[in-house]
């Protein structure tokens, strides 16, 4: 058996390790607003509750391991003391993973993602239309857990208001688990569905992505694409040139014959083809090319 001394580990080894063995993980969707009063939305894994009376929720976002700043989300919990936590379900994971990406401060990740921010009852950050479970929450408390890259910071979080979409109740009126469909952060790139098992989300570019906001609206607006899909296509530093496209469009004949058809729907399924298998930038070219037929 490896033993190891955490004072031994780099502090990114020492946290692959501790998020790889202590998992599955939820996730908190924290919607916070600046004092300026600028959205601000980030997934976090270090989240659970611990009390139903006072109902209390606890995440953390720890100080970056690579140069010990810390996030838009604690610094807004700190200043405003409210923040709602929505919870995600695998409809809207790949979006989710998008919002992670570190935009520049006063970007709004809502858009970027592409997320509905909706009003609060209580509090004023904005709450996620998509997640099926949201709380609004008062900041009772904030415990710094150390002053080096990787500590965490407690927040502590009062629930004052909980909406629950409809859809995933049972007869009975509680959460049926099959419908909620939530999901779970493991170590690397690996999450856990609750009714299926284990699949992986590829981490954010180190580049920034062009964002859901950035995506045309006939794709945005087709039927065919869920809002996983968008956040894929969102995840993408650029876009294929005009020059990668023609190549791409002539090596495959398949591509070429879905074309002709002049068929949205059937080009855009092709499209979604090529996103199931993970290839983005494939799905990518496939759009271009319908849209420069235009």
């Amino acid at each position: 058996m490896l033993s190891i001394e955490p004072k031994d580990l780099t502090p990114a080894k020492l946290q692959g390790y501790l998020q790889s063995a202590v998992a599955p993980r939820p996730i908190a969707f924290a919607s916070t607003l600046s004092k300026s009063g600028k959205p601000n939305l980030s997934p976090f894994s270090f989240f659970n509750v611990f009390s139903s009376n006072p109902p209390i929720l606890i995440f953390s976002p720890a100080r970056r391991v690579r140069d010990n700043t810390v996030k838009h989300t604690l610094i807004n919990a700190e200043d405003t003391k409210e923040v709602v936590i929505n919870v995600v379900n695998f409809d809207m994971v790949q979006q989710t993973s998008l919002s992670s990406t570190e935009y520049a401060e006063g970007v709004n990740e809502f858009l970027k993602a592409g997320f509905t921010a909706i009003p609060s009852d209580i509090v004023k950050p904005y709450r996620v239309k998509e997640s099926p479970v949201q709380f609004e929450c008062r900041v009772n408390q904030i415990i710094p857990l150390g002053t080096q890259g990787g500590a965490g910071n407690l927040v502590i979080c009062e629930v004052l208001k909980i909406h629950i979409d409809e859809k995933i109740l049972d007869e009975n009126g509680a959460i049926d688990q099959a419908k909620i469909d939530l999901v779970s952060r493991l170590g690397a790139n690996w999450y856990s569905r609750a009714n299926q098992g284990l699949f992986e989300v590829p981490k954010p570019l180190t580049t920034i992505g062009i964002g859901v906001d950035a995506i045309p609206n006939f794709i945005k607006e087709s039927p065919v694409f869920t809002g996983n899909d968008l956040g894929l296509l969102g995840n993408v530093a650029s876009l294929p040139t005009n020059e990668e496209v023609t190549i791409f469009v002539k090596q495959n004949f398949a591509v070429k014959g879905v074309l002709s058809a002049d068929d949205e729907l059937k080009v855009h399924q092709k499209a979604k083809d090529y996103l199931n298998q993970n290839e983005v930038l494939s799905a990518w070219k496939v759009l271009l090319a319908s849209n420069n037929l235009k």
